[in-house]
C-alpha cells in the first residue's frame, strides 16, 4: 500500500478538495462559495510565483519536515524502516550528517529551537528531541493524535496535525498551550501538512495539493494561497506520493525555499502578484 492508501485507510471520511476547504478549484485557481458580494470579499487572494534558482534534492527522501539554519537545510524523512534526521548541503543536496529514526516510528514535522532540534512521528504520539550539533537524542515527548507538520514564531512551537486545527506548545514543556483553527472563507481548511513561520504568518501545505495557505496566527484565517502548480514538471513526478511538501525560510537574505516528497529537485521561489 503506498503512503497515500496508508493514509486514506486512516481516513475513510476523505471528501473531495472542494469540501476539504469550503472552497472551489477550477483551472488550478481558489474560488470561494458561496453568492454575493460578502463571499467575494471575503475570498483570500492567490499569489503565482516565479523560481529564483533550483537546487539537487535527493529524489529518495519522503520529505516531511524542512527547515533552514546556518547555511544548511534540516530535513526529516518519512517511511516506516526509512525515516531520518538529515543536515543537506543547500547547493548540491548532499547529505552531510545523517540519524536513522527507529523503524518503529513514521517521522514527521521538524524544528528548530536553541541548540536543539525537535521532530514529530506520525501516529505513535512520540517526538523526538535532538542536540543540534551532533543530532544526539536527548529525550522523547509525547502528544496525543497524529503528528504532521511543526514550526516556530519567537515564543511557541506551533503543530499541525491534519486537520484544520493548528496547535501551539510551549517550547520548554513541550505540552500544548491553545489551538486556533485555520479557516478560508468561514470554513476549516483541512490536512494542514508541513508548516513554516514567514515574516509573520503561517505557512502550510495542504496535503495533496500544489498550494499553500498562508495563516494569520493569531485568528487562523487564511489570508491568502500562493498556487505552485506546474513547479515540477509533470515528467519528474514518478511517484503519486511525489506531492508538494517541505517550506524552509532563510529569513536574513529572505529567501523561500520548497520542495516535496521524492522530489528531484529543490526550488527558491519568490512570490509573484496577487490575483
Amino acid at each position: 500500500m503506498t503512503y497515500r492508501g496508508i493514509r486514506r485507510a486512516r481516513r475513510p471520511w476523505r471528501r473531495p478538495l472542494a469540501a476539504l476547504t469550503g472552497v472551489g478549484v477550477w483551472a488550478g485557481v481558489v474560488v470561494g462559495c458561496g453568492s454575493g458580494t460578502d463571499a467575494q470579499a471575503a475570498r483570500a487572494p492567490i499569489y503565482g510565483y516565479h523560481v529564483v534558482r533550483s537546487y539537487p534534492h535527493d529524489a529518495a527522501a519522503f520529505t516531511q519536515g524542512l527547515i533552514y539554519r546556518d547555511g544548511f537545510l534540516y530535513e526529516s524523512t518519512g517511511l516506516p524502516g526509512q525515516s531520518s534526521l538529515r543536515k543537506v548541503r543547500l547547493e548540491t543536496g548532499e547529505v552531510v550528517q545523517r540519524h536513522a529514526v527507529p523503524a518503529r516510528f513514521f517521522a514527521e514535522g521538524l524544528v528548530d529551537w536553541k541548540d536543539e532540534l525537535i521532530q514529530l512521528t506520525w501516529q505513535t504520539e512520540v517526538g523526538f528531541v535532538y542536540q543540534l550539533g551532533t543530532f544526539a537524542e536527548k529525550r522523547t515527548f509525547t502528544y496525543r493524535g497524529e503528528g504532521w507538520g511543526l514550526t516556530r514564531d519567537d515564543r511557541r512551537l506551533i503543530m499541525s496535525d491534519g486537520s484544520a486545527e493548528l496547535r501551539f506548545l510551549d517550547p520548554a514543556t513541550l505540552k500544548e498551550i491553545s489551538r486556533v483553527t485555520v479557516t478560508d472563507v468561514g470554513r476549516p481548511v483541512l490536512e494542514l501538512n508541513e508548516l513554516e513561520y514567514v515574516r509573520g504568518e503561517i505557512y502550510a501545505n495542504v496535503w495533496q495539493t500544489d498550494r499553500i495557505a498562508r495563516i494569520n496566527p493569531a485568528t487562523g484565517r487564511v489570508t491568502g494561497w500562493i498556487d505552485l502548480a506546474g513547479l515540477l514538471p509533470a515528467g519528474a513526478r514518478r511517484s503519486p506520493d511525489a506531492v508538494l511538501n517541505g517550506i524552509a525560510y532563510d529569513s536574513a537574505a529572505n529567501r523561500l525555499f520548497v520542495t516535496g516528497k521524492l522530489w528531484p529537485m529543490l526550488y527558491e521561489i519568490a512570490l509573484g502578484e496577487r490575483r
